[in-house]
């Protein structure tokens, strides 16, 4: 007996190994720095990990970390905070630097914040710069409004980047306060990731959305991570990823509307990665979750699957999306659809079956897109030029990265509090019940042909024909007009917003006459202010004796709702209450391009600007004849209906 103990303990070790190694991870990083900054001993956080202290002998620190920081521990612990590395901080009143010896190879670099008071500092005066050797990732960085922007809210957040280190060369974290202000940290991680996760390199570049070419995306460039999300799943931890300790979120609070489609899971079916897609690109989980549309076809047809993200403008961004095709899909041809980003197109017809050559097979596709908005969009529609047998489309994934510019800058502006699209009622099913009958009432109307008149009124703006005068940018507003009606809507919510007439009466001050900005044989166009004062937008009131009755009000806001394009005057929302036939557009600050050019006060425009316009308006007029779901030919291009927006695009 004794002979038989020593022999299964001789082959423990064994064992366990084995066992172990069945259940790490694809990826081990060569480089793992945990840095508690504040804390005066080592700790162990929530997740297992273990984090060195950043006390004044850290190996890490400046040799001026006296006189330059100190540290200090958080006035109070917010019910949502974990601990560390949160409840610790290092507070810098000057330049302090990190310095991080890690081997060459990008990494990713994590820093944490807890927006709270330390030693009695206002945190609502912190502001402070943050730079890695020659990036600037943060700039006149506010984590209170960082943290006041977040939804759902919460105190703390972290800050990624992809950051490659180069040979003989340490990564240098650099703080700097504003003056008169303070920068802290509560801490730092750096994990080294496979060469090839973002940048596959010159055989294999991302589309640059628009132009229909490659994007060439260096392996000097340095991202943000905005995005990851694990679409029609459940939220996936950092002990949970392949090694690289990502946290993947739900993809709810970005679902625009109420669209959702439906959600579905096969987590007992095999993932079988390839050499094009390793495992470690992203978890099992996020393959074998997705969300796809309602098992309605003809509903299908006339509606997206849209996701809205908050971005910085006048920055590139990498979008990947993850594919992964379940085996209800047994062929080639049953699973087509389009890909949109910012109204432009992204992927014309993908067949996930067939790219991968079969289902539970794994995939990814890689765009760039310049931001031009405030906001991206990504829109997902079934694609039946190949008669495929589901009219349909599915998502796995979605992870979304600013490039820096040329300037070697990342840092944006201080986000807008609370700018995050509002979530949707949160059902994964689209629901078979008054909204889906409202839109089998609509779908009719949506195949009816238009008359010319309802076409010269759709696009690029004809809704201002003469500027008449410029109107105050500040509105006091009644108390009388502070409350919205809740009436029915005779459109499903996931077209376009319902505005209540009283909604409509509060921004243009009861239809006030010094808000009146344009007029035409349809009716008046006001300026107005929406949602307490924020947003400018431009109100067409039709004129009772129009002949455009109810009925072509409705299939006039069902086509406009759907067009969506960088070129093309956004439709915001309608009112039809109290007979009342009202649209709410986009509001474009620069007015028509006639008033540019003829008869005008407005300084001239360059001949590279007017060239800029002719463009602009030439690529709405793209979309509407080849890319749009329903062509549309405009029939009325003329300079009068053509906008201008604050940035003089069309």
């Amino acid at each position: 007996m004794l002979t038989f103990v020593i022999y299964i303990i001789s082959f423990l070790p064994l064992l366990l190994s084995i066992a172990t190694g069945e259940n790490s991870p694809p990826y081990s990083p060569t480089d793992i720095i945990l840095l508690d900054c504040g804390a005066q001993s080592n700790t162990i956080s929530l997740d297992g990990r273990n984090w060195d202290a950043d006390s004044d002998q850290s190996k890490f620190s400046a040799p001026n970390r006296e006189n330059a920081s100190f540290v200090s521990t958080a006035s109070h612990q917010d019910s949502s905070v974990t601990g560390n590395p949160y409840m610790t901080a290092r507070i810098f009143r000057s330049e302090f630097t990190y310095k991080f010896p890690v081997l060459p190879g990008p990494k990713f670099l994590r820093l944490y914040f807890y927006s709270a008071e330390y030693s009695g500092l206002n945190i609502t005066t912190s502001f402070f710069s943050v730079t890695v050797n020659s990036y600037t990732l943060l700039s006149n960085f506010s984590a209170y409004l960082t943290a006041s922007a977040t939804r759902p809210r919460a105190p703390y957040f972290i800050k990624e980047f992809i950051i490659t280190v180069w040979d003989n060369q340490m990564l240098n974290l650099t703080f700097t306060p504003f003056l008169n202000s303070y920068a802290f940290i509560n801490g730092i991680e750096i994990v080294s990731m496979p060469s090839s996760l973002y940048m596959d390199g010159d055989d294999n570049q991302p589309t640059l959305v628009g132009f229909g070419s490659s994007f060439l995306l260096q392996n000097t460039t340095n991202l943000e991570t905005l995005y990851r999300l694990n679409v029609g799943g459940q939220e996936i931890s950092n002990r949970d990823d392949t090694g690289m300790y990502r946290t993947w979120q739900q993809d709810w609070d970005y679902i625009y509307a109420g669209a959702v489609g439906s959600v579905q899971s096969f987590l007992n079916d095999p993932i079988k990665y390839t050499p094009e897609t390793p495992a470690y690109t992203a978890p099992v989980n996020v393959y074998a979750t997705e969300r796809t549309m309602n098992a309605d076809s003809h509903i299908n047809l006339h509606y997206n699957l849209t996701w809205i993200f908050p971005v910085d403008v006048q920055f590139y961004y990498l979008v990947r999306l993850h594919f992964c095709e379940n085996p209800n899909i047994t062929k080639a041809n049953q699973r087509v659809f389009s890909i949109f980003i910012n109204n432009q197109t992204a992927e014309r017809q993908l067949d996930v079956f067939k790219w991968t050559g079969g289902s539970g097979i794994p995939m990814y596709e890689d765009y760039v897109v310049l931001a031009t908005k405030k906001q991206l969009w990504l829109d997902l529609h079934p694609n039946m030029r190949s008669t495929p047998t589901y009219a349909d489309a599915i998502l796995n994934g979605i992870e979304i990265f600013k490039l820096n510019n040329s300037q070697g800058i990342l840092a944006g502006p201080n986000p807008d509090t609370l700018a995050t699209p509002k979530s949707p009622k949160q059902n994964p099913i689209l629901q078979n019940s008054s909204r889906n009958k409202t839109l089998s009432r609509i779908l009719p109307i949506l195949g009816a042909v238009l008359g010319a008149t309802i076409l010269l009124s759709l696009l690029l703006g004809c809704f201002i024909f003469k500027r008449k005068r410029r109107v105050k940018d500040s509105i006091s507003f009644p108390s009388e007009f502070t409350k919205p009606e809740d009436t029915s809507s005779f459109l499903p919510s996931d077209l376009c917003r319902r505005f209540s007439i009283i909604e409509i009466k509060a921004a243009t001050h009861n239809f006030d006459e010094q808000f009146l900005i344009g007029h035409g044989g349809f009716g008046d166009v006001y300026k107005g202010l929406i949602d307490g004062g924020v947003t400018t937008v431009a109100i067409k009131r039709l004129n009772p004796s129009s002949k455009q009755g109810a009925h072509e009000f409705q299939t006039e806001i069902a086509l406009l709702s759907q067009l969506r394009h960088l070129h093309l005057v956004s439709l915001i929302g309608y009112c039809n209450e109290q007979d009342e036939m009202i649209l709410v557009y986009e509001y474009l600050p620069h007015g028509t391009l006639r008033d540019h050019l003829y008869n005008t006060d407005n300084p001239p425009l360059s001949w590279k600007l007017r060239l800029e316009i002719c463009l602009g308006a030439a690529r709405g007029l793209l979309y509407l004849h080849r890319d749009a779901k329903q062509s549309i030919i405009h029939r009325d291009v003329k300079s009068s209906n053509i906008l201008l927006d604050e940035n003089y695009v069309a």
